[in-house]
């Protein structure tokens, strides 16, 4: 039988004394941010249905959910507005403020959906199926146009034209590889940008990566990622990723050094520099007045100490939002140490500025794209159901090697 919470306003949704609510509710729990809305008539909840959407979903998309919701109530408790229902006129309203507030199209099109999945798990009229809402969200992609800002590609041997004969330029990822240490910070970030190369797995996937996934392949150099689960693979269906001889041994060489034998591949790796110390001479206790009060610790000589430095390696793995700037501290260590000579410094502050997680995944999708790998190809090796993105990532690379690109070629 299901479990029903009733929801009063319009001030407060509060759940009346008689409702089966939990006794203490935790702020993972979707039924409990939608207790909180603004309602402004009695709603039931069906709590049934609530958990069985959260088992049914994504961490991440319940995460991505609850802060779509709760941006939206607390929007319509400033403007005085009713959040469950809500009405055309005031969903149109929220994502003109939002749209007012630098909010792109895809970020709105994400808020839309997020208030009519909360009235559709609630047995509620969808708001924003009216018209209205569809015609304010259409003038807004008409303003600010509907393209999404792409991340900067990571390639692996930089902008070439062909990546099998071409020498390495430009901001690369065989340099970015070459400058990272020996150190266990630089095994752990040779083998993170490497693997995130050859598998183009988004940042929430690549954190996932765990000793028990790396399988044997056919070249013994080589190896396999089993994916439990990816972002286009809500039923856990999994894939397989292939490991290079390069990112292998890169891991290899990680885990062994920090000691990884189950769990997370890629962890935090905390650095502890001491500076070194000379010795110092203790005074002579003749020379040390009132000697029923000195402080013997004060005659005593102090060794010197050497620098070191000391590592901790974490338990558990990195946080999906450490990708990107371990990505960006990785390009800066190389261009420090001049491995990136083509490069001015003006260069790299620009190119930094569009360094994200998703760098390599775009990056592997143009190498494959350059390499003459076709869509379907691209699309397997990148687990994409759907062919809009990798040609979106290709549109640049497209455009060059397209009928004018070739014909203004042949005419130099």
């Amino acid at each position: 039988m299901d479990t029903q919470t009733a929801l009063d306003g319009p001030e407060r949704a509060v759940a009346p004394p008689e409702a089966s609510l939990p006794a203490v509710r935790v702020p993972d729990d979707l039924a409990w941010t939608i207790v909180q809305m603004r309602a402004g008539e009695r709603i039931t909840i069906n709590e049934a249905l609530i958990a069985a959407y959260q088992a049914a979903s994504s961490p991440h998309s319940i995460r991505a959910l609850k802060a779509d919701i709760e941006a939206f109530d607390a929007w319509c408790r400033r403007t005085n507005r009713i959040a469950l229902p809500a009405t055309a006129e005031t969903v149109a309203d929220y994502l003109d403020a939002r749209a007012g507030k630098g909010g792109k199209p895809a970020s709105l099109g994400r808020y839309k959906a997020s208030i009519a999945k909360i009235h559709q798990l609630l047995d509620l009229k969808d708001p924003t199926s009216a018209p209205l809402v569809k015609l304010r969200l259409q003038a807004v992609r008409r303003e600010k146009g509907a393209a999404q800002k792409q991340a900067r590609p990571l390639r692996f041997k930089g902008p070439v034209r062909d990546v099998e004969r071409d020498k390495a330029r430009g901001l690369n990822i065989r340099a970015l590889l070459e400058s990272c240490g020996d150190d266990l910070p630089g095994l752990r970030d040779r083998a993170l940008l490497s693997a995130a190369y050859d598998t183009g797995l988004r940042a929430s996937e690549l954190v996932a990566v765990a000793v028990e996934h790396i399988e044997e392949a056919i070249d013994p150099d080589a190896r396999l990622l089993q994916i439990p689960r990816h972002k286009g693979d809500q039923d856990g269906e999994g894939a397989t990723a292939y490991l290079s001889p390069r990112t292998a041994s890169a891991i290899a060489a990680w885990t062994e050094a920090a000691e990884i034998t189950a769990g997370p591949v890629f962890r935090r790796v905390q650095v502890r520099r001491y500076k070194a110390r000379a010795a110092v001479r203790g005074r002579p206790i003749d020379s040390i007045s009132g000697r029923e009060t000195w402080d013997l610790r004060k005659t005593l000589s102090k060794p010197a100490v050497k620098a070191r430095v000391e590592y901790d390696i974490g338990a558990v793995a990195l946080h999906p939002g450490s990708i990107g700037p371990i990505f960006r501290s990785i390009i800066q260590r190389a261009f420090d140490l001049g491995a990136l000579p083509d490069l001015t410094a003006e260069d790299l502050a620009r190119l930094l500025k569009g360094i994200s997680a998703h760098s390599t995944r775009v990056g592997l999708n143009q190498d494959l794209f350059v390499a003459g790998e076709d869509l379907a190809g691209i699309m397997d090796a990148l687990r994409w159901k759907s062919p809009r993105m990798p040609l979106a990532y290709n549109r640049n690379l497209a455009a060059e090697s397209g009928a004018v690109g070739r014909l203004a070629r042949k005419l130099e």
